[in-house]
Formats: C-alpha cells, sequence, structure tokens
C-alpha cells in the first residue's frame, strides 16, 4: 500500500476533470444553439461556415441592391410616361396646325404650346432624379451589383431625354439686334427662328445714284417741243416696280412753267394727276405719289410734251452671314424703297431674321457691311463633370417649328421619331426591370439554400448534444463519487500501525 501517491484518486480526478470539460462544453452548445463557437470546437467546420456566412449576406444585400435598382428604374420610367404623354400631345398640335384652316393667328398659339411643352420635357430630364442621381440627362451608367461575388454585377443606362436630344426643340433669337450703325438699320423687329450663332453681320449694299438723286443728264429729250434736254435739279425718289417716269404737260403759264402735269410709273400706260408748285427762279416742282422732281422753265414747255426719265428704282440688297462676314447664310434680299423691312436669312433652315429700317437713311456707300450682336437663345442637352455630375443643365429655347402647313407636316414625322426614340427607352428599362425581378429570386433562394447548408455545418443537433450533456453529467457525478472513495484508500495504512 501506497500513501504518497494515490494512483486511483489521480485518475479519478482525470476523469472528473474530462467529464466536467466536456459537460461544460455540451452546456456551451446547448446554450448558444451552436455547434461551432470557436475554432477549437471544428476548425475546418468554421472556415466552411464562415465563408458560407459571407456568401449568405452577401445574396441577401443583393438582393437588396436589386431591389434599388427595380426602384430607381421605375422612377425613371415614370417620367418617360409623362414625357410620352407631352410627345403625343405635340404631334396632336402638328396635325392640328397642319390643316390650313387654321389662321397665322391660331398657328402661333399652336406653336406657344409646342413650344411650352419642349420646355417642359427638358424640365423632367433635368429634374427626375434618384437618391440625388438625375436619370434623364444623359449621363446615367450605372452598376448594379447583384451577386455577392466579384464581378457579379450588370450595368444600366439611360440616354437622354431632353427636348433637344428628342429632336423636338429649335434655337431662337432675340428679338433685337444692335448696331454700329444705327441710321442705316434701326434693327431688328422680329426674331430669327433657327439662328444658332451668338454673332452674325448684315451686309448692305446699295446705289449711290439712285440715292442722290438725277442730274441733267439722267433726263431724256423732250418728245415734244425744242428737244432740248430737260435739266432736272433736286431728287428723284423711285418706286421698286419702275424703270422709267414719264412726266406728260397738261398745262403751261405765259412763262413756259409747267403748271400742271400728270405723271405714269408704267412706261404710259396709266397716269396720275400731280400738283404743281413754283419754287426759287421759276422752277416747277412736281410732287406725286413716290416722287420729288423739279421741272426747270428756262426753256420752252407747250402742253402735251413728255419727258421721259430712265432711272432705276432707288434699292438696295441685304445679305446675312456669320459674324466674319465670309459666309453667307440664303440668298441676297432686295430692300425696296418703299419698304420698312425684310427677312433675311435661310428660312429653308429657320435660320431667319426680320429687319427693320429707314430707307432714306441708308448709306450710299457699296458694299458697306453692318454688324449686329443678336441675343441667340439656343437649345442645348446637358453637359457633365468627371464624376458624373450634371455641369450644365439642359435647355430647350422653343419647341419644334409648326408655324406653317410645311413645317407642321415635317415636324409630324420627326415627332414619331422622338416617340420611338422614347418607346425604345421605356422598352429597355421595362426589359432591365423584369431582369432584376428575376435576379432577386434566384438571390433569395440561392440564400435560403446556402443557409440551410451552413447550419448543417454550424448549427447544433439540440437533442443529441442533450444525450452528451446527460452522459457528461453523470459521468461528472460517478467521478466525483469515485474521487471520494479513492481519497478514503490511505485510511487503511493507519489499520496496520495500531
Amino acid at each position: 500500500m501506497r500513501i504518497n501517491h494515490n494512483i486511483a484518486a489521480l485518475n479519478t480526478h482525470r476523469q472528473l476533470n474530462s467529464a466536467t470539460t466536456n459537460q461544460s462544453k455540451s452546456m456551451e452548445k446547448l446554450a448558444s444553439g451552436l455547434r461551432i463557437n470557436k475554432a477549437g470546437d471544428d476548425a475546418a467546420g468554421l472556415a466552411i461556415s464562415e465563408k458560407m456566412r459571407g456568401q449568405i449576406r452577401g445574396l441577401d444585400q443583393a438582393s437588396k441592391n436589386s431591389q434599388d435598382g427595380i426602384s430607381m428604374i421605375a422612377t425613371a420610367e415614370g417620367a418617360l410616361n409623362e414625357t410620352h404623354d407631352i410627345l403625343q400631345r405635340m404631334r396632336e398640335l402638328a396635325v392640328q396646325s397642319g390643316n390650313d384652316t387654321n389662321t397665322n393667328d391660331d398657328r402661333k398659339q399652336i406653336q406657344a404650346e409646342v413650344d411650352q411643352l419642349a420646355k417642359e420635357i427638358t424640365r423632367i430630364s433635368g429634374t427626375t432624379e434618384f437618391n440625388t442621381q438625375n436619370l434623364l440627362a444623359g449621363g446615367l451608367n450605372n452598376t448594379f451589383q447583384i451577386g455577392a461575388n466579384k464581378g457579379q454585377n450588370m450595368s444600366v443606362s439611360i440616354n437622354a431625354m431632353d427636348a433637344k436630344s428628342l429632336g423636338v426643340s429649335r434655337d431662337t433669337t432675340a428679338a433685337s439686334m444692335t448696331s454700329t450703325n444705327t441710321a442705316a438699320l434701326s434693327g431688328v423687329s422680329d426674331a430669327g427662328e433657327g439662328l444658332t450663332n451668338a454673332q452674325y453681320s448684315v451686309k448692305v449694299t446699295t446705289s449711290a445714284a439712285a440715292l442722290t438723286g438725277l442730274s441733267g443728264s439722267d433726263a431724256s429729250v423732250k418728245s415734244n417741243g425744242s428737244g432740248s434736254e430737260l435739266t432736272v435739279g433736286g431728287t428723284y425718289t423711285g418706286r421698286d416696280d419702275v424703270a422709267s417716269l414719264v412726266v406728260k404737260a397738261t398745262g403751261v403759264d405765259s412763262n413756259d412753267f409747267v403748271n400742271k402735269v400728270q405723271y405714269s410709273l408704267d412706261g404710259g400706260v396709266n397716269w396720275n394727276e400731280a400738283d404743281i408748285s413754283v419754287t426759287g427762279s421759276g422752277a416747277s416742282t412736281l410732287t406725286g405719289t413716290g416722287l420729288t422732281i423739279a421741272l426747270d422753265g428756262s426753256t420752252t414747255n407747250a402742253v402735251g410734251d413728255t419727258w421721259t426719265f430712265g432711272a432705276t428704282a432707288s434699292k438696295a440688297t441685304a445679305q446675312l452671314a456669320d459674324a466674319a462676314g465670309t459666309t453667307n447664310i440664303g440668298s441676297a434680299v432686295t430692300i425696296k424703297n418703299d419698304q420698312t423691312s425684310a427677312t433675311i436669312g435661310n428660312s429653308s433652315t429657320d435660320a431667319t431674321a426680320k429687319i427693320s429700317f429707314n430707307f432714306a437713311a441708308l448709306t450710299a456707300s457699296t458694299g458697306a457691311n453692318t454688324k449686329f450682336d443678336l441675343a441667340s437663345v439656343g437649345s442645348n442637352a446637358a453637359t457633365f463633370n468627371t464624376d458624373g455630375t450634371v455641369a450644365t443643365e439642359a435647355s430647350a429655347a422653343g419647341g419644334i417649328n409648326v408655324s406653317t402647313q410645311s413645317k407642321a407636316n415635317s415636324a409630324i414625322e420627326t415627332i414619331n421619331k422622338a416617340i420611338t426614340t422614347v418607346s425604345t427607352e421605356r422598352s429597355k428599362l421595362g426589359a432591365v426591370q423584369n431582369r432584376l425581378e428575376h435576379t432577386i429570386n434566384n438571390l433569395n433562394t440561392s440564400s435560403e439554400n446556402l443557409t440551410a447548408a451552413e447550419s448543417r455545418v454550424r448549427d447544433v443537433d439540440m437533442a443529441k448534444e442533450m444525450m452528451e450533456q446527460t452522459k457528461n453529467s453523470i459521468l461528472s457525478q460517478a467521478a466525483q463519487a469515485m474521487l471520494a472513495q479513492s481519497n478514503q484508500m490511505p485510511q487503511g495504512v493507519l489499520q496496520l500501525l495500531r
């Protein structure tokens, strides 16, 4: 018998520690519901379980991402629905304006509504946002993370949906010009329709002789009388449709002064009565519509005498060009001396401006250039910063031109193309939305299956663990009893010492 080492007690103590440790582990698992609470429980299982957990949480977040993507697309598509309605109204107005039962005033009112509708399309494009991101300005090119891992994404872009990008806006020009020679041209009385640049040159060319008046050599020989030339003093202001002026004396006083005349602007076909007054040194001044001429009484005049002046009508030409004056816009327009305004430019491209002028104040210098600054208002699409944010918002100066029958007819086709463009964009967005809905279903299914797999690795089988805990509890109690017994074994040595 040995008393220095109680081998039975040592063994029992070891078994008790083991049972207590196992019981503690079982209680830990039962309390947490997890089979793996720390790496020591199952190192490989822990690594597998953590990877699965990453996948599950990634899938769940990808599902939320897809939901957010659907929300963004639904916002954009809802705005495009309104754009579609506006385009349909614009088309309706274009069809209405294409009917010649409408007067010019009617078409002005139609054009005014079309202009406002174009501006609203651009406003919708500039203000439709999702989480502060502009959706319809044309800069959206987003990537949706729709999977748990790298590269599992999809891209969505939305083209610009403003009036300029859809082709249903036009540029306009403000209704004023400023000139360095305001005596020559008094400005612009009506806005240009489609001028796109900021500066233009209006070249005015006039005939100096027509503006300074007729000299004696411009008068023809008197057809009745002595045959001497009639001396012309003063000025002759011709008309645009007159190639010659015929003056017939119908009354002469005792001093041979013509005191009554008729004049013809069509070579003697039609005659008009004219008032006569005697001024200066016996000159008779004939004043009639469109002309002022002095008849010198120093020559013999008789009733029936006629004088024919082969003078061309006073006129000038105006040409709209670029700011440098080197590139013409449209054809030159004749300004006639009985006009106060003229439209210059290219009407086929709507690049026109209506100038008003005082003909008598035009300078006589041939080829004179008169510069104007036009306050152009342009329609433009949005521009973007490097980070994708909008730098310059889109603008629409006016809507597509429906001011005439032919332009309204062309506008119908243009609006049809815009409607098709919006339809294509909406169809694309609808397809993406449907795709995302399927993506969400797949993500949720994958997350469910992976959760089940992770549960099998990580979660504890409560029934089985209860069995283990019960066993370990009994073993622990038994070990405690045996330890008490083994501690009594050295007491037997005392019996031998008595």
